[in-house]
């Protein structure tokens, strides 16, 4: 007796979509990321969205649950138009770093889409804010959700109150700081952002199980002796230079009351929360756009795909992972998805079918299990460093890439590496260098503050390569900062 094997089912055969054929992709691309790909990840959870929607979540970054603020408005107009008026498009999927790790897909995508951005963003993103070191450390996704929704009520009743525009003066202050409001290289003392998320997000449950009515418990006016000695303790605590200027002024400013310095706090820890995915955007993506490759490619070598599928999914990847020239009217820098993905493909040929060159740069990866070099990677590399590491020779050959010394007081410019082994080394650094976001964002610290005198509070601006500050921005800056303050603001610059 002979059998046959029975030929895999297709799990879709045009077009249109409906949530049983979600439902089967979903558990075959399941499949494929844990069994094969051996990732690991969050519970998921996939929602469908209309265009507003997307539009709505575009504004707030991509959150599903956010405060109300005038710029996020703004960002929804300026979107809304360009996209009506077909200037641009709008992305295919939104992914949030939390547990469930929430994907919302356009209702308006095609059977084929929903597939690839379940693999993107379900498992790909998924994957990678759960083990990548610096969401590891730097962000709560069991209580993201539960915070962002005790801040959005929060700020309402705050506004409810205080009024709106008490509320948005203290908003738009701690909004204009939000880049000098994170922790880049230490953690906050006593408390860290996990648990100080953690401890706010309990405030709100207990609120939640105290009162029927959560809009009947307002803000604090008066802070409880209980906060203000940790609060002061905190302050005391406070090494300076101090790096996160919104955490100094939290604890240490006179002026604020207990709801604005909650308001502060507020803004501050979304901003820590965004602060990691500022460092991985090469890596973050890449992972996404790799990982959906790999999983469309075997769901059509396993027969779960069929030809016009493929045809639509590599269109698509196509144009994810374009990357115009230099001289291209579409280009505005480095793709990050093109490069990301250039370069973990890039590993797993070396570690599959090393040539000469390759084992000379890369011994490491020679005859090594490609799928746990990249695990590695993903969960241990920033763009910086995953650049020093794994960018190769054949990648800076494939994207033609070279360094220029441009020097401000020349009126030329010098092409100091080209394509030989030194040249490579060197044009591997200056890569890196560009994704240090300590090199491009202004490096402004607390040096000192008075506070038993006439409350001065004292910044400095380490001037880096000769960039200072624009003095306009500056200035608009600086009021913001007194505002939240109350007292003199004084900036100095000094070089590096």
């Amino acid at each position: 007796m002979t059998l046959i094997a029975e030929k895999p089912s297709l799990l879709f055969s045009d077009s249109e979509w409906d949530f049983e054929k979600l439902k089967s992709a979903y558990d075959a691309i399941e499949d494929i990321a844990l069994s094969d790909l051996g990732l690991d990840v969050y519970p998921n959870q996939i929602e469908i969205i209309a265009t507003e929607q997307m539009l709505d979540a575009y504004s707030s970054h991509g959150m599903p649950l956010m405060y109300k603020h005038w710029s996020f408005g703004k960002h929804f107009a300026r979107d809304q138009m360009m996209y009506q008026k077909g200037f641009q498009g709008l992305a295919y999927e939104i992914v949030i770093n939390s547990s469930p790790c929430i994907a919302y897909l356009m209702e308006e995508n095609t059977m084929t889409m929903q597939a690839l951005v379940m693999a993107h963003a379900s498992f790909g993103h998924n994957h990678f804010f759960k083990n990548n070191y610096l969401f590891r450390q730097w962000t709560d996704a069991e209580g993201i959700l539960t915070y962002l929704d005790f801040a959005k009520k929060y700020i309402s009743k705050c506004e409810d109150e205080y009024g709106a525009e008490d509320v948005e003066q203290i908003l738009d202050a701690a909004h204009a700081l939000m880049d000098q409001g994170v922790f880049r290289y230490q953690r906050p003392p006593r408390l860290s952002e996990a648990d100080m998320l953690a401890k706010i997000a309990a405030r709100a449950e207990h609120e939640r199980e105290s009162f029927n009515d959560i809009w009947r418990t307002l803000p604090n006016t008066h802070e409880p002796d209980e906060d203000a000695e940790e609060r002061q303790e905190a302050v005391r605590n406070i090494k300076l230079p101090e790096e996160n200027l919104l955490y100094f002024i939290e604890k240490a400013s006179p002026i604020l009351k207990p709801w604005q310095r909650e308001i502060v706090r507020i803004v501050r820890n979304i901003s820590q929360y965004f602060y990691p995915q500022k460092q991985t955007k090469v890596m973050n993506e890449g992972c996404a756009t790799f990982v959906h490759h790999y999983i469309m490619n075997e769901l059509y070598s396993r027969g779960r795909i069929n030809e016009g599928a493929m045809m639509e999914f590599m269109h698509s990847h196509s144009s994810v992972v374009f990357q115009p020239d230099f001289d291209d009217p579409r280009y505005s820098g480095i793709n990050p998805y093109a490069l990301g993905f250039a370069m973990m493909e890039d590993i797993r040929r070396m570690c599959e079918a090393p040539t000469p060159e390759d084992r000379e740069w890369f011994p490491q990866l020679n005859g090594a299990d490609w799928r746990e070099v990249l695990k590695d990677a993903w969960a241990n590399y920033r763009d910086e460093s995953f650049i020093l590491q794994y960018l190769s020779p054949k990648i800076m050959r494939d994207f033609a890439l070279f360094a220029l010394a441009d020097d401000a007081e020349d009126s030329h410019v010098e092409i100091s590496s080209i394509h030989d082994e030194r040249g490579f080394r060197n044009v591997r650094e200056t890569l890196a260098s560009m994704y240090d976001l300590g090199a491009h964002e202004p490096n402004i610290q607390v040096m000192s503050a008075n506070l038993e005198g006439d409350r001065l509070l004292t910044l400095r601006h380490t001037v880096h390569d000769g960039r200072k500050l624009d003095r306009k921005t500056m200035e608009d800056v600086l009021w913001h900062v007194h505002r939240l303050w109350g007292h003199e603001v004084k900036l100095e610059e000094k070089a590096a």
